[in-house]
């Protein structure tokens, strides 16, 4: 049975689930690919607009030269403390007119539509959460709410806002969706590498011998590289997902190149593995090779911090009615980075659902209200 402050939240939530999924719906019609910054900045004006009159928040645009424009909405007075700073993007992997194959709609219990799940969802969950605690509680502290424009693509001009109002937090709230409903304590860390093999180009029939095969290189390169994937163990996941070469059939190919993904669980790990790739060496003595690129989010790693603010997530569930788990993912998110501050963060409070990035993309109408209670319960308790 739910806890008194508990089932005021629930109850708030319940008579105004409607209004939250036509709000969701709202979100996911305004496209946003990562790419079109007139589609980001438009949705971005929307946003600014939702949060004033909607979660009566006060929204500031804050303008990117390349990127879309981000949203950072604040509540409570200036000055009365460290805030609780919530997180979530508003891009999607999803080119525009994806909503002519894959329409936003609810069925038997689940919605669909391009960046439902990853993470529409959880910003809706984020500002009706905040309104509950406004409007159920009655109470008022300072949150600020930062909406970037461009985490799926590793948040190259919002990373140092994240930073920014990490520093002054008192903790961070990251609304990116749920592991199969439970949170992320941990995530690994992310980086990206481009190598460039350099060879000599000769006749592949006329003159096989008096080339360097940049191909070849490429190749060697590759297995070397994936031989120091670790699912199991270290939990590092090396892969070359991306090749290019070559120009004809018969000529022996001058240049090649490859793009890294890399996947490591703790800092230390990032550091060797980027010492390991940075420093690749030719097979070939003939052949040149020139490795670019870097980590791109640190690891988060489940600090003491964390630990102890979910143990404080699964009692509040509790006492909202579910039971809260935690898990940890290969997949990187802008918490990482304030983890790497030594803030304490609690991710994937989003949706529950799936098909983040897939054609069956959806989230589940049944966790709306729940989770949305949770993220109500821990501004009103942090």
């Amino acid at each position: 049975m739910s806890s008194e402050p508990a089932s005021r939240f629930l109850g708030f939530l319940r008579e105004h689930q409607d209004e939250m999924l036509e709000d969701l719906k709202r979100f996911v019609t305004g496209e946003t690919p990562s790419t079109d910054k007139e589609l980001l900045d438009d949705f971005a004006s929307f946003l600014s607009d939702y949060a004033a009159t909607a979660a009566g928040g006060r929204p500031e645009i804050l303008p990117a030269e390349v990127s879309g424009n981000h949203v950072r909405v604040r509540w409570g007075e200036e000055g009365g403390g460290p805030p609780i700073f919530m997180l979530g993007h508003y891009d999607t992997v999803w080119p525009a007119g994806t909503l002519e194959i894959m329409p936003c709609e609810e069925r038997d219990g689940i919605v669909t539509g391009p960046g439902v799940f990853d993470m529409k969802c959880g910003l809706v969950q984020g500002f009706w959460a905040v309104r509950a605690l406004r409007e159920v509680a009655g109470v008022e502290r300072p949150i600020v709410f930062l909406c970037n424009s461009d985490e799926e693509l590793g948040s190259p001009s919002s990373r140092a806002l994240i930073e920014d109002e990490a520093r002054l937090a008192a903790t961070v709230l990251v609304l990116e969706p749920s592991l199969d409903g439970a949170l992320k304590t941990a995530r690994k860390g992310a980086g990206r590498f481009h190598i460039t093999v350099k060879g000599r180009s000769a006749h592949a029939g006329g003159d096989p011998t008096g080339g360097v095969s940049a191909i070849e290189e490429l190749a060697q390169l590759t297995l070397q590289l994936h031989s120091h994937s670790d699912p199991r163990g270290a939990g590092t996941t090396v892969n070359v997902g991306v090749v290019a070469g070559g120009t004809r059939h018969n000529v022996i190919a001058a240049e090649a190149s490859g793009e890294v993904d890399l996947r490591v669980a703790t800092q230390a790990e990032a550091e060797r593995m980027v010492d390991v790739i940075s420093e690749l060496e030719p097979h070939n003595p003939e052949a040149r090779v020139r490795v670019e690129g870097g980590m791109i989010w640190p690891p988060m790693e489940r600090s003491e911090k964390i630990a102890e603010l979910f143990k404080r997530a699964r009692v509040l569930a509790d006492e909202i009615g579910f039971e809260l788990e935690e898990g940890m993912t290969g997949g990187a998110s802008d918490g990482c980075f304030c983890a790497a501050l030594g803030v304490p963060v609690l991710d994937g409070l989003g949706a529950v659902g799936g098909g983040a990035h897939a054609v069956d993309e959806h989230i589940e109408v049944a966790g709306l209200v729940p989770r949305t209670a949770l993220v109500a319960r821990l501004l009103e308790t942090l």
